[in-house]
Formats: C-alpha cells, sequence, structure tokens
C-alpha cells in the first residue's frame, strides 16, 4: 500500500530540492550591491509613515473588498456555464435568482457611493 505514494513523496521531494537549489544558486551568484534605496523600507509606493498610529484614508481597502466581491461571481459562474446543457431549467433559475442578488447589492454599494474616489 505505501507503494502507491512512493510519486507523491518524489514530486514532494523534487519541488522542495529544486526550491532550495534555486534559492542557493541566487544567493550564491546574484549581485550584491546594496543602497540607501534598496534598503529603504516600501510601502505600496508611499513614503514609510513615521507614526504606526496614524489615521489613514480605508476607501482603498474598501474598493478592494468590494471588488473582491463581486469578482468571485465569476468563479461561480465558469462551473455554471460549462455544465450548462446538462443541468436544467432549475439550475437557470438559480443562477438568475444569484445574479439578481449581485445585482442589488451592486445597487446598494453603488447608491451608497462606496464606489466613488475623490
Amino acid at each position: 500500500m505505501l507503494a502507491e505514494y512512493w510519486p507523491v513523496l518524489l514530486f514532494i521531494l523534487v519541488a522542495a530540492g529544486l526550491g532550495i537549489a534555486l534559492l542557493v544558486i541566487g544567493m550564491l551568484a546574484g549581485p550584491r550591491r546594496p543602497e540607501s534605496e534598496k534598503l529603504s523600507p516600501y510601502e505600496c509606493g508611499f513614503e514609510a509613515f513615521e507614526d504606526a498610529r496614524m489615521r489613514f484614508d480605508v476607501r482603498y481597502y474598501l474598493l478592494a473588498i468590494l471588488f473582491i466581491i463581486f469578482d468571485l461571481e465569476i468563479a461561480f459562474l465558469f462551473p455554471w456555464a460549462v455544465v450548462f446543457k446538462q443541468i436544467g431549467i432549475v439550475a437557470l433559475i438559480e443562477m438568475a435568482l444569484f445574479l439578481l442578488l449581485l445585482v442589488i447589492g451592486f445597487a446598494y454599494v453603488w447608491k451608497k457611493g462606496a464606489l466613488e474616489w475623490e
């Protein structure tokens, strides 16, 4: 029974070995020219904040979360579209209700102004 797991173990060993080998080769062969710009902290294109408790605008994060929420419906639409002919009219109605709920949520977010950027 353990013989069936040898390909999986071999795959894990090869993947780990390759990963470690690439890291070691990169450390040995890579250039080392530290500069002040390279060693400074990078904060998403902004200069590093002086105080960690400083207030910041959360509109960007709200917009990102909304994008993720409304983009995830694609993950549900692809499998549905692939098997559309086999699942019948009941699944079509269920998907219509799902999309209707998404449109209602999108209209609510739009009406609240969460998609507006000043």
